[in-house]
């Protein structure tokens, strides 16, 4: 087993060794209830310390893919029954992470404002375009990329008024004809989101990792629904094993999944939560988030990414909707973004977070 880090890459050595071995177990290269190396083989193989190495397992261990057994070492997690759940955890800490009253950096959003009116003229009275504008979508790429591990292209990325304006959108996508799996207890604006649309769905009980495993295998739905990251209102959070099980749920039906990120950004892990569409090799998952929660209510954008099979086909049914942000906005959240604010401002709003939870 050959594992190998690159220093003069960006990325810190610990996180470049954490997802090659959590694309081995996702894939099944490292099967359930096998043995990872020795911390310090892999060390060496590396040329990295023994501490880097430990600081990976410990992540994996964190997130539920690993589990360390006392004086043998770490094991692949064998499911829902050997994977410690973080349910406990987010029911626990719900509330007070739904409750995060995230202060927005005025002063600072408005210094890429006056930028914006001062750097744009034509383009400030020009229509978007349709799926939003190019230097918006140029940032979140890039931010995904960093802050989430998800690597897609611009021309992936659709931007719109909100998650709301984004769920109706996939309903035309997909169609009012398919049967929608959703979480229960959920958001109640999906379910109303659905209802107003006429669309049929099915509630999915949520268990304290996720969808139980029974009323998954029992769906008759195509198309499932999901907040895999503090549901709303129970604070479920699914578990890495849930989300693989999500994963091959779409794959053995050949079913779409929509996975609303929505506050995955204030985790208090020291890394965010793998994202199910980072563990999907098939795109079917359509990611979806918005800048409400972590900017202001008001910040009335947000943005799905259409996996690159499925994104001929959006384009041809719903490529002509015009773009619902104004420009000026797009510009500089944008800005914001690119200057490495934004970043800056959800650490500190994790750094605040985690201190509360102690």
């Amino acid at each position: 087993m050959k594992y190998s880090v690159d220093a003069n890459r960006r990325e810190p050595l610990y996180l470049q060794l954490y997802y090659q071995i959590r694309d081995d177990i996702v894939s099944g290269a490292l099967p359930p209830l096998s043995k990872l190396p020795s911390k310090r083989t892999v060390a060496e193989e590396c040329g990295v310390s023994v501490i880097t190495v430990e600081h990976t397992y410990s992540l994996l261990a964190d997130e539920g893919y690993v589990v360390s057994k006392e004086r043998s070492g770490f094991y692949v997690a064998a499911g829902d029954s050997v994977i410690p759940s973080h349910g406990a955890a987010s029911q626990k800490n719900s509330k007070s992470a739904h409750h995060i009253k995230t202060e927005f950096p005025l002063s600072s959003f408005k210094k890429h404002m006056r930028a914006v009116l001062s750097d744009y003229t034509d383009e400030l009275v020009e229509r978007a375009p349709n799926n939003g504008c190019a230097e918006l979508r140029e940032a979140i790429s890039g931010y995904l990329g960093r802050f989430r591990g998800i690597s897609v292209s611009p021309d992936q990325i659709v931007i719109g008024s909100g998650a709301e304006y984004l769920y109706s959108l996939l309903i035309q996508f997909f169609g009012r004809d398919r049967l929608y799996g959703i979480e229960d207890p959920c958001y109640r604006k999906i379910e109303q989101v659905y209802r107003a649309n006429g669309i049929s769905f099915e509630r999915l009980a949520l268990g304290d990792d996720g969808i139980r495993t029974e009323s998954l295998r029992s769906a008759r739905s195509n198309v499932l629904h999901i907040t895999p990251y503090h549901s709303f209102p129970s604070g479920v959070t699914a578990s890495p094993a849930k989300r693989r099980a999500y994963v091959e749920w779409a794959k053995e039906r050949d079913a779409c999944i929509i996975e609303d990120d929505y506050e995955s950004e204030f985790s208090t892990l020291s890394k965010p939560v793998d994202t199910i569409w980072s563990l999907d090799p098939d795109g079917r998952v359509v990611y979806l988030n918005t800048f409400s929660k972590t900017l202001a209510p008001s910040v009335r954008i947000g943005y799905m990414v259409i996996p690159s099979p499925l994104l001929k086909e959006y384009e041809e049914k719903l490529g002509f909707y015009s773009c619902t942000v104004p420009v000026f906005d797009q510009l500089s959240l944008a800005s914001f973004i690119d200057s490495g604010e934004f970043e800056r401002h959800i650490n500190k709003m994790r750094r605040r977070l985690r201190s509360r939870l102690k």
